[in-house]
């Protein structure tokens, strides 16, 4: 039989609390989280996978409706083209905010040294 990890031990594997599992498992973007006999969450290798690429992604800044998008193609299976196609929307996405938070900084130095 695998191995399984506790919520806690899940938590602090992948570095997201146990709050922020159950709300992935209830968006569906994890799951479904197999459960014990006494009906506690038992995490798998493969969840510890999912909440990884779940956890970059929105570290990356992919809303939950973005989120459930990608993983639903993932689990539909998609065509690679569709996936990229995605992936490189969100990046463009991305680097646009990027370029924004860049133009932000630079006017915020600017008033650091204007009342320094």
């Amino acid at each position: 039989m695998a191995t399984t990890l506790t919520p806690a031990a899940a938590a602090e594997r992948t570095g997201a609390s146990i709050d922020t599992l159950r709300y992935y498992e209830r968006e569906g973007l994890i799951g479904p989280i197999r459960r014990s006999v006494g009906g506690r969450r038992e995490y798998t290798e493969d969840d510890v996978f999912w909440i990884g690429l779940v956890t970059c992604f929105r570290e990356a800044g992919l809303g939950i409706a973005d989120l459930r998008e990608f993983v639903a193609m993932l689990r539909a299976e998609h065509s690679a083209q569709d996936r990229v196609a995605f992936l490189r929307e969100r990046r463009a996405a991305l680097e646009q905010r990027v370029v924004a938070l860049r133009r932000a900084m630079e006017v915020l130095d600017e008033k650091i040294t204007y009342y320094s």
